[in-house]
């Protein structure tokens, strides 16, 4: 292939006659963003660990009290964007959020969607869309775009919990924005309950309108359970794995991200596939190697870490005589609507 010309070739006249039109020359930059073969992507594969930042996070209940937080986060952000851009992957933002007993985060939407997976802690809430939902380590809940919802703690312990957002698409896309509002009234129902058994909704005898999102938290109990009945089936020998979908369509829970749990076996080494959307990988009990190329990371209970795509990952579980359990949050929702997933 032709080595393409580069923008210095140019006489200075010409560059700057275009730089005054608001004009650009493509071919110095085509290679940039179109390269051969495969993307070349921001995403460095990156861990945090947990013990190493609770202290940090614990230190920010004691500097800056809810009211000047608003939400009191530190950002788990990916070096290969940028600590300033708060991004894990192109389309991930990830964040460990603390609420300290008889706090009160306050109510807003925003058009970003987000998924809260809890670390630690009892006695908190979040009440969606009117949906109180409790707060268990392992639990997956939901605050899709546009819903309201706030955070509370009734209980006597930190809680923490991991945020997962879409937010650096919507931003991206130059749609994203919040709208603050008041203290949300408690309906009656829990769409956990409601949808707790698999295969058997609820049937729809008179017309009404109904909720985009029927279920707004997964209990982990349920999960682990689910994940523990599959590993005795013979047919699941390879990936112990479930997707948190929306009961109602059977799709993914929310439109852009995807969400999965999944069970290592005792002594289990898993080679994932490369493919082309960035992957999240939590620890939620146990723990996991994570190789991504050349790279190794450790991980403990609790501790996060983030693959680029176009990658084949390898997982292992530490233990030989106990499962491993980890969430995954992915972009292959986003992949698939925009015609790009691939599978290496």
């Amino acid at each position: 292939m032709n080595e393409l010309g580069r923008l210095e070739d140019l006489p200075q006249d010409y560059r700057d006659a275009l730089k005054a039109q608001n004009l650009v020359p493509l071919w110095p930059s085509l290679r940039a963003v179109l390269p051969p073969g495969k993307p070349r992507p921001n995403t460095r594969a990156t861990a945090w660990s947990y013990q190493a930042l609770r202290p940090l996070l614990m230190q920010a209940g004691t500097l800056t009290p809810i009211e000047k937080a608003e939400r009191r986060v530190l950002v788990l952000a990916n070096p290969g964007h940028g600590l300033e851009k708060m991004q894990a992957s192109a389309a991930i933002y990830l964040g460990m959020q603390l609420l300290l007993p008889g706090e009160w985060a306050p109510s807003h939407r925003h058009t970003p969607n987000a998924v809260r997976m809890i670390v630690e802690g009892e006695g908190a809430y979040t009440t969606v869309d009117g949906e109180k939902c409790p707060m268990s380590r392992g639990d997956l809940i939901l605050t899709p775009t546009g819903l309201w919802h706030e955070h509370g703690h009734d209980g006597s312990e930190p809680v923490v919990w991991l945020d997962v957002l879409d937010l650096p698409l919507v931003h991206y896309m130059e749609a994203s924005y919040h709208v603050d509002g008041p203290r949300q009234t408690v309906q009656p129902g829990s769409g956990d309950r409601t949808h707790a058994r698999g295969g058997l909704l609820p049937t729809p005898v008179f017309e009404r309108a109904r909720k985009a999102y029927p279920m707004l938290r997964y209990p982990w109990v349920e999960a682990r359970a689910a994940l523990l009945a599959l590993a005795e089936d013979p047919a699941a020998l390879e990936c112990v794995q479930l997707t948190y979908t929306n009961p109602a369509t059977g799709g993914d829970a929310e439109n852009i991200l995807g969400f999965y749990a999944l069970m290592l076996r005792p002594g289990q080494t898993l080679n994932l596939p490369a493919r082309s959307p960035a992957s999240v990988f939590h620890v939620i009990e146990g723990g996991a190697q994570v190789r991504v190329e050349d790279q190794r990371f450790d991980l403990a209970e609790a501790d996060t870490c983030c693959a680029p795509g176009y990658t084949p990952i390898t997982l292992v579980n530490a233990s030989a005589t106990a499962p491993a359990f980890v969430f995954i949050a992915d972009e292959s929702p986003l992949h698939r609507k925009l015609g790009v997933y691939e599978t290496r």
